[in-house]
């Protein structure tokens, strides 16, 4: 989150109708969630701004006596699609700290890290259009979801690459400022790893994620308000 960058990268396909809607306008909003992580109760916030030059930062924060994580990506849109400019993430988990901090040069189409990553891991790596961070996924899957796309996806984050794709998996009910909203579950499994979202039409994250390791919940975000 990093715990791992990739604790929140969600998707879906198929049961979508054939016809494309618009994508969802981009628009600030701070979404505050309840968190489990570790075992332990947290509190976990995401938003959204408007920075200079069309651009926006998408952060998440994730609390509890245990555990600070924090994400943040500065991001603009080209062509309908959101396009990465710099990640940083930092994590304190009991002693332990770690910062990483990525810049994605769209001009020579390149992507490196540094702080504590691996030397492996620093890059540079070849970027492709449509490419993002960990992070801004969350974002995507939603806007596709909504306009009936493929929700396929290359991950370059932490000085990697990885092809995502996400299954609709069912139907469900979530409460979401003391409402009951229908939200459409979908999932991603890898290895012993897998990641479920809850997507609520009309909102631009998804109303819950969970991150599953080896059959055990290992983070789950459930949404309590959305301004």
């Amino acid at each position: 989150m990093t715990v791992s960058p990739t604790l929140f990268r969600i998707a879906a396909a198929a049961i979508l109708a054939a016809t494309s809607l618009p994508a969802l306008a981009m628009e600030p909003f701070t979404a505050n969630y309840q968190a489990s992580y570790m075992g332990m109760q947290a509190n976990g916030v995401m938003t959204l701004a408007a920075e200079e030059g069309n651009r926006w930062r998408y952060s998440l924060q994730i609390k509890n006596p245990m555990a600070d994580l924090s994400q943040s990506t500065v991001f603009d849109e080209q062509a309908g699609k959101l396009r990465p400019l710099s990640s940083h993430d930092r994590s304190t988990v009991l002693i332990k700290r770690k910062q990483v901090d990525a810049s994605y040069d769209w001009s020579s189409r390149q992507a490196t890290w540094n702080g504590d990553v691996k030397p492996e891991r620093r890059g540079p790596i070849s970027l492709r259009s449509g490419d993002m961070d960990a992070l801004l996924i969350n974002l995507a899957i939603v806007r596709d979801l909504a306009a009936g796309k493929p929700l396929s996806y290359r991950m370059v984050d932490d000085g990697r690459i990885k092809p995502m794709t996400y299954r609709v998996i069912g139907k469900e009910n979530v409460t979401i400022d003391g409402k009951d909203r229908e939200a459409t579950k979908v999932a991603r499994v890898d290895g012993d790893k897998e990641q479920i979202a809850w997507i609520v039409p009309g909102m631009p994250v998804p109303a819950r994620l969970l991150q599953r390791e080896k059959g055990r919940d290992a983070l789950d975000l459930t949404i309590k308000s959305l301004h």
